[in-house]
C-alpha cells in the first residue's frame, strides 16, 4: 500500500479569474532514485569588430537544470487503501487516470482568444472586402510546479515522458501498473518573463524561493570548509 507519507507531486496550474487553479499529480510512490542534472551555459564572449579575442571564461546565462525520474503506479494499492472515490476509479479506469494527467502535461494549453472560438471572432470582426486572416497565437505548453518537499519547489516544463505499461485488467485491457520514466527542465529566468498575470507572479515566486534557499545552504556549508582548508593550500 502507498501509506500516509510525504510525496511529491507536479502541480499544474490552469490560468482561470481572478486565480489559477491547480491540477495535483500526487506521486502514489516516491521514486527511489532521482537524476539531478546541470548543463553550464554556453560561452557568451563574442569577437568584437576589432577582432580581439572574447573571455573564453564568460558565459551568456544561468545554468541549466533538470531532474529525471521513474514513477512506479499499481492500481491494486489504490484500491486496497480504502478510499470511496479513488478505488473505484481504480476499479473502472487501472492507472489510466494518472497517465493520461502526465500525458497531458505535453499538450499546449488554448491561448486566449485562440482555437476554434478565436477564429471565429477573429473572421466575424473583419470589415466586408477586408482581409480576415488573423494571427491566431500558438497555444503554451501548461505551467508545471515539481513539488519535492519545502526544499524544492520548481516551475517546470515536462521535456521527455516514456510509460511502459506492464499489466491489464481483463475487462476493458486498462491498464493496472505501470512506469513513467519523467524528465523535467527546470525554467530560467529568461523563460519565465513569458508566463504573465498571476500564474507569472506565482511562478518566479517559488524560482525565486527555491533558489535562495539553495544559496543560503550554499554559505551554511562554509562552516564546513573553513576548517577542512586549512593546511591545505601553501599560500
Amino acid at each position: 500500500m502507498a501509506g500516509n507519507y510525504l510525496r511529491g507531486a507536479l502541480i499544474e496550474f490552469t490560468e482561470s479569474f481572478p486565480l489559477p487553479v491547480p491540477n495535483l499529480i500526487l506521486f502514489q510512490y516516491n521514486p527511489e532514485t532521482m537524476t539531478h542534472t546541470w548543463t553550464p551555459s554556453k560561452s557568451g564572449g563574442i569577437d568584437g569588430p576589432e577582432q580581439r579575442p572574447h573571455n573564453p571564461l564568460s558565459i551568456s546565462g544561468p545554468p541549466e537544470e533538470s531532474f529525471s525520474f521513474k514513477l512506479a503506479m499499481d492500481s491494486n494499492d489504490t484500491i486496497a487503501d480504502g478510499n470511496p472515490v479513488t478505488a473505484g476509479l481504480a476499479k473502472a479506469s487501472g492507472v489510466y487516470p494518472r497517465l493520461a494527467a502526465l500525458e497531458m502535461l505535453l499538450f499546449p494549453t488554448a491561448p486566449p482568444g485562440g482555437g476554434l472560438v478565436g477564429s471565429i471572432s477573429s473572421a466575424l470582426g473583419g470589415s466586408a472586402g477586408a482581409s480576415t486572416a488573423t494571427s491566431v497565437p500558438a497555444g503554451q505548453i501548461p505551467t508545471v510546479f515539481f513539488v519535492w518537499g519545502l526544499g524544492r519547489i520548481a516551475p517546470v516544463r515536462l521535456s521527455s515522458l516514456k510509460i511502459t505499461e506492464q499489466l491489464y485488467d481483463s475487462q476493458l485491457l486498462s491498464p493496472v501498473q505501470a512506469e513513467a520514466e519523467i524528465e523535467l527542465k527546470v525554467l530560467t529566468a529568461p523563460e519565465l518573463q513569458f508566463i504573465t498575470g498571476k500564474l507569472g507572479t506565482l511562478a518566479r515566486a517559488a524560482a525565486k524561493y527555491t533558489t535562495g534557499l539553495r544559496e543560503a545552504l550554499a554559505i551554511a556549508n562554509l562552516t564546513n570548509s573553513t576548517e577542512s582548508i586549512a593546511g591545505m593550500l601553501p599560500f
